[in-house]
């Protein structure tokens, strides 16, 4: 990588929900982000692992025995293989990293489903 990335720029560039924005590689993986409202899909990657990175607003992942709550600075990882459904009542901004090719809505698919972009 040649230049920095500020996540704040990365994020101000787009408004589209449920639309993750790649911003940077390292080895094998990706680092996504995104901006999230309103209830995704249950899904799970049946391959990988999953790390949210809350930047701004309040996030839950549903689990099936439970929910996870993050806040700003705050991050969880959904291990590979474990159904999850994120949800947001107002707008949060999240980065993720996983493999590259890992598809949003895993094992799920459906018309949810889109392929990353570059931010």
């Amino acid at each position: 990588m040649d230049k920095t990335v500020n996540i704040a720029e990365k994020l101000a560039g787009f408004d589209e929900h449920w639309a993750p924005r790649r911003i940077a590689r390292i080895n094998d993986y990706e680092v996504k982000a995104a901006k999230i409202q309103g209830e995704f899909i249950w899904h799970s990657h049946e391959d990988t692992d999953e790390l949210f990175l809350v930047v701004s607003g309040e996030l839950t992942i549903r689990l099936r025995d439970g929910d996870v709550v993050l806040g700003p600075g705050e991050l969880y990882v959904v291990p590979r293989g474990v159904e999850h459904c994120p949800v947001a009542e107002e707008e949060v901004s999240i980065l993720l990293f996983e493999p590259a090719g890992t598809t949003n809505t895993g094992s799920a698919g459906g018309d949810r489903t889109v392929e990353p972009v570059d931010a």
